[in-house]
């Protein structure tokens, strides 16, 4: 996502936040939310809505306490005004809806990052950013993994020549060094997958060439451990070529965060955050 327009984006929903007459909650009416959100329609909008409360229902988190129905006056024309429903939302409401969005919205991808922060700091926002789009490709590639698997049992390949195959992927993708070396290389204990210690440059790499062998396994029948060895290993050799020639050499990145500390971390600033935004029982002013 380009800097100018996180800046846009953010400085879009810094203007239409609220706090409560204590300012110790931050708060949003939906139908702000609606149009920054890219919604044209309410009622399409008001689905989304729906869905964040049965999210908030199932996390035995009690939804008034987030979502709060009001009526609002609002002008239409020659100094008239009519009342019309309106929703107060609240951090953790405005994320739950975002959560249930339409993530193709570039908004939406976003709102995710935002309303999922405590800060409005634009550095934080954009290291969230990052980690969302490093959880999203891990979770490619495990997909494609599974499959790979499942492809290849299929052909006669047991669980230790699935493991033989992904390891000399490896090698050809890392220059060399198969699973267990890159492993050593990065310190990963022996229990962890490496992917999980990996930046997202490289599991999309991985994820490439793995998507390439199920496709490739499926459309030509390859069968036995050798033949299909044989593809996988040169679709990760072209992966590599290309990182290369973009001056990229997998081996030598260094390795990023444990992406299972991460998400520990991602779900204990979602309790933080459900205890502070809560609305007051009295409701936002």
């Amino acid at each position: 996502m380009k800097q100018e327009l996180i800046a846009d984006l953010q400085s879009q929903f810094n203007a239409i936040a609220h706090t409560t007459a204590d300012e110790n909650v931050e708060f949003w009416y939906a139908r702000d939310l609606q149009g920054v959100l890219g919604y044209d329609k309410w009622e399409n909008f008001f689905k989304v809505i729906e869905k964040a409360k049965i999210s908030c229902e199932n996390s035995q988190i009690e939804i008034s306490d987030h979502f709060l129905d009001v009526r609002k006056m609002v002008e239409i024309g020659s100094n008239a005004q009519r009342e019309i429903k309106e929703i107060v939302l609240t951090r953790y409401a405005c994320y739950l809806i975002a959560q249930n969005g339409d993530s193709s919205k570039e908004p939406i991808a976003f709102a995710q990052t935002y309303f999922a922060l405590q800060t409005r700091k634009q550095e934080l926002i954009e290291q969230r950013i990052e980690l969302e789009d490093r959880l999203k490709a891990r979770n490619k590639l495990k997909n494609s993994e599974t499959e790979l698997s499942k492809n290849i049992y299929e052909r006669d390949v047991d669980d230790k020549g699935f493991g033989r195959i992904r390891s000399k992927g490896d090698g050809a993708l890392f220059g060399g060094f198969n699973t267990q070396e890159m492993k050593d290389k990065l310190s990963v204990p022996s229990s962890r997958v490496l992917a999980d210690f990996l930046p997202t440059v490289t599991i999309t790499a991985k994820n490439l060439a793995t998507e390439i062998t199920n496709h490739n396994v499926k459309q030509n029948n390859l069968y036995g451990e050798n033949s299909i060895t044989h593809e996988h290993v040169t679709n990760n050799s072209n992966v590599r070529k290309l990182l290369v020639e973009s001056g990229i050499k997998p081996e030598e990145l260094p390795p990023s965060q444990d992406l299972q500390k991460l998400e520990r971390k991602v779900k204990s600033d979602e309790r933080k955050l459900i205890k502070r935004s809560a609305l007051p029982k009295k409701g936002a002013k």
